[in-house]
């Protein structure tokens, strides 16, 4: 071994360049013995003599990091050796490459936690391109299962889908199923059900191998690849069926054990429904408390079960195959297999039972739960060791084993036993036995289905007790098929509603998604579906428990097979399932026959059904639980988003379905609310607006980052839908450029650009005011709308309101100049960033609106405070709000100056359509081009206006704007570019105009101080002025006097939006 100094842990954790000064080669043991070491390693050079570097097997030698600022020698737990090299020095080659490079390997660890795992090791990309140095991260630590009992697949599904599937029906109710359809229909109805589970359960296969899967089953399933809107509301209903289900497996149980004691002439109270209901809540609290002592008991108790089942199951082939042992079968109706039997049972012979008319969906409704066990061990995927193999390895192999086990037993009760039989009725000769035809000598009252028989598979439940070898075996083996499928229903339908309070997508029910104990018991599950269970027990009677439970099932089924259809259609990048023999067109085809066999059981049950799953879907969408899980829904979404965009590239467009689609320079949106608010009164629910931020210095990514999330957040608590889009390392006029140029997608794009005045022009500095008109003539050069809207009290409210973000921003801004400017820190190793997380130990959560914080206008205004956390003023707060809340009962004044495509009188129409101005009128503006025609001139304008539809309420032919405007208006114009007649002293020569300019453009300068006149005439008390635009030419006026004209027709009026179409027509009057 090298002798190396000794490191700290910080050292072995990290990698760095060795410095040629570090690190001393003595002569070591090599390959081939001992060889001298020649020289140092320089630091950035390529080196030629090998010196291998081998690590002992006890060290997991993995790290970070690199760096010029530092170096450490090797750890001690690398032996190394020299390598002959004839050319040169010799050259350190290390047998890890963790300790050459920064690049973390690939590993499962990186990959558990896709919202960003901070134990994981991989490096972020500001740790790879930094020259700082970093720790290494700490290894991720094993999940804590806690010593938690997880099963295979044979005992954690196919031993519960067996045991679910051979439940009640097999015992008590098969032999009826077949006395009502028949041995064909009762074939069919088991077949029509293994179709139904087959194709649920290649679709279940294809979603549980699509990924890990973790607790609750279908649920989980569905809410994962439909949304939780789909998954909560079919998890709600599914929890309850499993939960009924106990009540119909335990009834069963309590039924064939109420036989038996009438068979023994014993009884509780009346060997009717009482007794039902008295074995039945004893036999749930058993079972509930076998349950609550522990799962792997349960386990054990199916194991035992089971093999009293598969007991129970050669007991009656075996009965089967060697025929009736007495007369006294015979007379009960047990014959032996008879060709003549055999026959009569093939047809149907639907009749009434319990005051109902039975047909073959009656009697599907009634059979169809039997099939619904091949989700049981599904339903308990949390408590899976492989969830993924599991689940369709033991589905399947259960539905095929059983299916084929009915069909083999409705054919031996409809080949061996009789509809009808009389019973014992005393002695029998030999010629009566041969003659087995007496036995179903019965009279039946097809109207009210009663019989005067007893016996035979219409009138008696225990057929398969009577034809096993050893009846008392049935029974045992009835009870253990009931209680096991009560038992696994009784687990499953907690462990479903666990998941879903786990996942808060309903208020209130958080608690019952609290586990306990190492496996994570729901005991407050428990005790909601024990309650559940008991009021059906309470019931006590199958044939009423079983039609609505089926319904139940049928719906989470076929939404099993929709999610499987809808994830193959979309065909998101996340769907791979390694379950390959299924498709979309299965899943569909069960899907349909789910939904159709939902209403041909009991139309009213399934509207019922679908109404409950109607219900609970709408309180998820008015909910919006706080959950992103990747689901196909939202790959749907973007796939369709996609589809509509580029079709409407292809698409030509129309005046008629023109849209003001706004690029709205805002800079941060919380720090310009008002010009948010009003842009957005424009595209409310008809267009979109992407608010611009341009910011001159380059920031980081994760600036960049938290910058977007902000504005979303931001967006969506003020309910604004828009979208944030920012640009650095540019200038206020490049960065506009560069907004106007690539923003929006396809034909979904700006055509409007809108920003607010410049209300410093006068002392801001002289590049900022150039940028600013250069702007406006970039926006018309690109042949888009321009509007400017201008307040008395301005947009920026920045240093008035409290934006913690800039803190953010600041300490966002810090870690990145710290990461390049610094050595590695020990006490503060970075973290796996993402837009939740940054370096250097700050933390900064992405704010998400949850349901506790929705709030409405009124209270996210008392919300707003100052930087210190002060109140604000009521004037600060009506300023901010002024466009949130209704306005007084005013005008919207539109002055129409020239034809710009309509749009000047576009924006008000739709300004004045919002709630906010619904007591505002128009009234419009006009100039007259001859004053002899003013009649002519302002008919011909009401009459294109009453073309456009656009109600209005006043039209103004002004016909005087060419007068000479007043020496006041004079003075205060000549005040406002005073500063900029002055002779050039040294500043800009732009920024300077002469004589010759005012007097050149004076009849313009002076229609522009005569519309100031007009407007404070006619527009004082409006509480909206719309104007519009003049257009600079270019080249012909300088941007001083420009923004004098423009602050010349604004200035102390009310809100004052400028408008200039791009003299393309918005407006028709064509249908």
């Amino acid at each position: 071994m090298a002798d190396l100094n000794g490191l700290d842990d910080n050292s072995r954790f990290r990698v760095n360049r060795i410095s040629s000064g570090q690190l001393v080669l003595n002569p070591l043991h090599g390959i081939g013995g001992s060889l001298p070491v020649h020289g140092v390693i320089p630091e950035d050079q390529e080196l030629t003599n090998m010196v291998y570097l081998q690590p002992r097997k006890t060290s997991i030698a993995q790290g970070l990091g690199g760096g010029r600022k530092k170096s450490v020698s090797l750890p001690k737990e690398f032996e190394y050796y020299e390598g002959e090299n004839e050319d040169g020095p010799p050259t350190v080659y290390g047998k890890s490459i963790a300790y050459y490079t920064r690049e973390a390997l690939p590993k499962m660890d990186h990959y558990k936690n896709l919202r960003g795992n901070e134990l994981c090791a991989r490096p972020t990309m500001d740790e790879l391109r930094s020259e700082a140095m970093y720790a290494k991260k700490p290894e991720p630590l094993p999940e804590a299962t806690g010593g938690a009992v997880k099963f295979g697949w044979i005992e954690g599904v196919l031993v519960r889908c067996l045991l679910n599937i051979w439940g009640v029906m097999l015992f008590l109710r098969l032999s009826w199923v077949v006395a009502q359809a028949g041995i064909g229909l009762a074939i069919v109805i088991i077949c029509l059900s293994a179709t139904v589970t087959t194709l649920t359960a290649l679709s279940m296969s294809a979603i549980s191998t699509n990924g890990q899967i973790k607790g609750g089953g279908i649920y989980y399933m569905i809410s994962r690849a439909l949304g939780p809107e789909f998954g909560g509301a079919v998890g709600a209903i599914f929890s309850f069926a499993n939960a009924t289900a106990v009540a119909m497996h335990t009834v069963g149980f309590a039924e064939s054990l109420n036989d038996l004691l009438k068979s023994l002439q014993v009884k509780i109270i009346d060997n009717g429904q009482n007794d039902i209901r008295i074995v039945g809540t004893i036999a749930l609290i058993v079972m509930q408390s076998i349950i609550i002592i522990g799962t792997e008991w349960e386990s054990k108790a199916q194991i035992v079960l089971l093999i009293i089942l598969l007991v129970a199951i050669a007991d009656f082939l075996i009965g089967a195959f060697i025929g009736p042992l007495d007369t006294e079968e015979i007379s009960r109706g047990y014959i032996g297999f008879n060709a003549t039997i055999f026959s009569q049972n093939f047809p149907p012979n639907f009749r009434m039972q319990d005051g109902m008319a039975h047909g073959f969906f009656t009697i599907f409704a009634i059979f169809f739960p039997a099939a619904t066990g091949i989700t049981a061990g599904a339903n308990i995927s949390g408590d899976l060791k492989d969830p993924s193999a599991s689940i369709p390895k033991g589905t399947l192999l259960a539905i095929l084993t059983t299916t084929a086990s009915y069909i083999v037993f409705a054919l031996l009760a409809g080949g061996e036993c009789v509809r009808d039989a009389m019973g014992p009725m005393g002695n029998y000769t030999d010629e009566l036995v041969e003659s087995w035809e007496f036995v179903n000598n019965c009279t039946v009252d097809y109207s009210t289905g009663k019989s005067s028989c007893q016996w035979g598979m219409h009138n008696s439940f225990q057929i398969m007790e009577l034809m096993a070898i050893f009846g008392p075996i049935i029974y045992a083996g009835c009870f253990a098929a009931t209680l096991s499928s009560a038992l696994a229903c009784l687990v499953s339908a907690p462990k479903i509603f666990q998941a879903l309070c786990k996942d808060n997508l309903y208020p209130f029910i958080g608690i019952f998604g609290k586990g306990f104990r190492k496996n994570n018991d729901p005991f407050y599950a428990y005790i909601v579906a024990f309650l559940i269970a008991l009021a059906f027990i309470l019931i006590a009677e199958l044939n009423a428990i079983a039609p609505l439970i089926s319904n139940f099932y049928m719906a989470a089924y076929a939404m099993v097979n929709f999610c499987t259809f809808h994830a193959a259609l979309v065909k998101p990048l996340g769907w791979r399932p390694e379950f390959k023999y299924y498709s979309k067109y299965s899943s569909f085809v069960g899907f349909v026959l789910c939904v159709a066999i939902m209403f041909l059981m009991s139309w009213v049950t399934a509207l019922i059904t679908i109404g409950i799953l109607v219900c609970l879907f709408l309180i998820l969408v008015y909910v919006k639980p706080d959950v992103n899980w990747g689901s196909s829904a939202q790959a749907q979404n973007f796939k369709s988003a996609l589809q509509s965009v580029q079709a409407l590239s292809t698409t030509q467009d129309h005046i008629k379905n023109f849209r003001p689609q706004i690029l709205l320079l805002s800079g941060r949106p919380s720090s310009r609310p008002t010009l948010i608010d009003f842009a957005y009164l424009i595209t409310k629910n008809i267009s979109l607006m992407i608010c611009g931020h341009i910011i001159q210095e380059r920031q980081a990514f994760k600036v960049r980052e938290y910058l977007n999330t902000k504005a979303n957040v931001w967006f969506q608590k003020k309910r604004v839908k828009a979208f944030y889009s920012l640009v650095d390392d540019v200038d206020f006029e490049e960065g506009a450029r560069c907004l106007i140029q690539a923003s929006g997608l396809g034909k979904m794009k700006p055509n409007i650009v809108m920003m607010g005045f410049k209300s410093n022009w006068l002392v801001c500095d002289s590049e900022d005011l150039k940028a600013y008109f250069r702007v406006i003539h970039d926006v018309l050069d690109n042949h888009m709308g321009f509007a400017v809207l201008r307040l008395r009290e301005g947009f920026d409210y920045s240093d008035i309101i409290s934006l913690d973000s800039q803190e953010v921003v600041d300490k966002l801004t810090l870690a990145r100049v710290d990461s390049e400017n610094s050595g590695f820190d020990s006490s503060s190793p970075p973290t796996t960033p993402d837009i939740g997380r940054i370096n250097q130990g700050f933390t900064m959560e992405p704010e998400v609106e949850t349901k506790s914080q929705k709030k409405n206008t009124k209270e996210m205004i008392l919300d707003v405070r100052g930087p210190n956390g002060e109140v604000l003023s009521k004037s600060v707060l009506n300023n901010l709000t002024q466009f949130q809340t209704k306005q007084r009962k005013s005008t919207i004044d539109i002055w129409w100056l020239y034809d710009d495509g309509g749009l000047t009188m576009l924006l008000p129409y739709i300004i004045s359509t919002k709630s906010v101005f619904t007591g505002s009128k128009i009234r419009v503006f006009a100039l007259a081009s001859k004053q002899n025609d003013l009649e002519v001139e302002q008919a011909g304008l009401a009459s294109l206006l009453s073309k456009f539809r656009i109600a209005y309420s006043d039209l103004i032919i002004i016909t005087d704007v060419m007068q000479k405007a007043s020496e006041s208006t004079r003075r205060f114009f000549d005040d406002l570019i005073k500063e900029y007649k002055k002779a050039n002293d040294g500043k800009d020569p732009e920024m300077q105009f002469e004589e010759t300019e005012l007097k050149a453009l004076r009849e313009k300068t002076n229609r522009h101080l005569r519309l100031r006149e007009l407007l404070l005439d006619h527009s004082r008390m409006a509480n909206l002025i719309v104007m519009t635009l003049p257009v600079p030419r270019r080249g012909g006026v300088s941007a001083p006097l420009y923004m004098a004209w423009l602050d010349c027709l604004t200035r102390d009026m009310p809100p004052f939006l400028l408008i200039r179409g791009n003299q393309s027509s918005v407006l028709t009057f064509y249908s």
